[in-house]
C-alpha cells in the first residue's frame, strides 16, 4: 500500500521536511535550507507552488527544445495527489515552495476567483518552464512573503500575504501565456491532432455509442489535462475547445443537409439524443434553424 503524506495543513509538509512554520495558513520553504530530504507522495488539502531548480521534467516538447534551465514551477490545489513515494532515499534539491491553506482566503476576493487560475490543474508534463528573469521574479516574491512571515503578526498581515500570493499567481499566468506563445509549433500540432481526432471519431461512428465528443475525451486522447488542453486551444484559435467541437459538428451537419438528409437523419447520424437538441445547437451557432438553413440552400 502506498505511503501517502496527508498535507491537511501547511505545517504537515513543513514538519515532514524539518521546517518550522511561522503562520498557520502560509508556509514558504527554501529547499536549500532543509535539503537533503526524503521523497513524499502528498495528498493536498492546501494550495502549493513548487519552484524546483532541479526538477527532472523533460524540456523537449513537440518539435521544439526550450532553454529554460532555471527550473520548473508545478502548482497543486486541494484534492490533488502529487510527488513521489518515500523509498528511504535522501535527495539534495534546490528551489522554493509556497503552501497556503484555503482558509487564508476567506473574505478576500481571491477566494472566489482562484479557480480561474487553470494551471492548478495542469499535469507535471505541462509545468511552467521559466526563463531566468521569470525565475528571479518568483524567487523575489517568495523571499518577500518569507520576510513578512518573520514579522510580528498584526491586523494587516493576512491582507499583505494574500496580496503577495495573488501577485505571484498573476505573474504565473503571464509566464504561462508567454510559454503558450513560444510553443506555437507544439500548439498548432495539438490543434491538427485535435481536428484529426474529431474526424476519426465520427468516421468510426463513436458518436452512436459514446454520444457527442467531449473536451474531457479529446484531452485524454491527446494525453493532456482538460485545463491545459482548453487553454492551448483558446490561445491558438481564440475560441474554447467546446466551441471548436461544436463548430466541427455543425460543419458535418451542413454537409449532410446540403446532401439531402433530413434534420432528423442528420441528428441521428451525428449522435444527438433528440432532434431538438441538434436544432438548438445549430441555431445557437448559426443564428437560424436547420430547416431555415435548408430553405436557404434552395432559394
Amino acid at each position: 500500500m502506498s505511503k501517502i503524506l496527508k498535507v491537511k495543513n501547511v505545517n504537515d509538509y513543513g514538519h515532514y521536511l524539518g521546517h518550522a512554520d511561522l503562520h498557520p495558513w502560509v508556509s514558504v520553504i527554501n529547499y536549500a535550507e532543509v535539503s537533503p530530504i526524503r521523497h513524499s507522495l502528498n495528498n493536498y488539502s492546501v494550495y502549493g507552488l513548487f519552484l524546483r531548480d532541479d526538477a527532472n521534467v523533460a524540456l523537449d516538447y513537440g518539435r521544439g527544445k526550450y532553454d529554460y534551465h532555471k527550473g520548473t514551477l508545478l502548482c497543486v490545489a486541494p484534492g490533488q495527489v502529487g510527488g513521489k513515494e518515500d523509498n528511504g532515499e535522501q535527495v539534495s534539491i534546490t528551489g522554493w515552495a509556497l503552501l497556503f491553506h484555503p482558509d487564508l482566503l476567506h473574505s478576500f476576493p481571491l477566494e472566489k476567483h482562484i479557480k480561474e487560475y487553470s494551471f492548478f490543474d495542469y499535469r507535471v508534463n505541462e509545468a511552467l518552464h521559466m526563463t531566468d528573469e521569470e525565475h528571479d521574479i518568483l524567487v523575489s516574491l517568495m523571499r518577500q512573503i518569507q520576510d513578512e512571515l518573520f514579522k510580528k503578526p498584526d491586523e494587516l498581515q493576512n491582507t499583505i500575504l494574500v496580496g503577495y500570493i495573488e501577485l505571484m499567481l498573476n505573474f504565473c499566468q503571464r509566464f504561462y501565456n508567454r510559454q503558450f506563445l513560444t510553443r506555437k509549433v507544439e500548439n498548432s500540432d495539438i490543434l491538427v491532432r485535435f481536428d484529426h481526432l474529431l474526424r476519426d471519431y465520427f468516421e468510426d461512428k463513436l458518436q452512436l455509442t459514446l454520444g457527442l465528443p467531449s473536451v474531457q475525451y479529446c484531452a485524454d486522447k491527446l494525453c493532456l489535462s482538460p485545463n491545459y488542453f482548453g487553454d492551448v486551444i483558446k490561445k491558438t484559435t481564440g475560441d474554447t475547445a467546446s466551441n471548436h467541437i461544436r463548430r466541427f459538428i455543425i460543419r458535418l451537419a451542413k454537409n449532410g443537409l446540403a446532401a439531402g438528409e433530413t434534420v432528423s437523419q442528420v441528428s441521428d447520424r451525428l449522435g444527438f439524443e433528440y432532434p431538438q437538441h441538434f436544432s438548438r445547437m445549430f441555431k445557437k451557432q448559426e443564428g437560424i434553424t436547420p430547416s431555415e438553413y435548408c430553405q436557404q440552400l434552395h432559394t
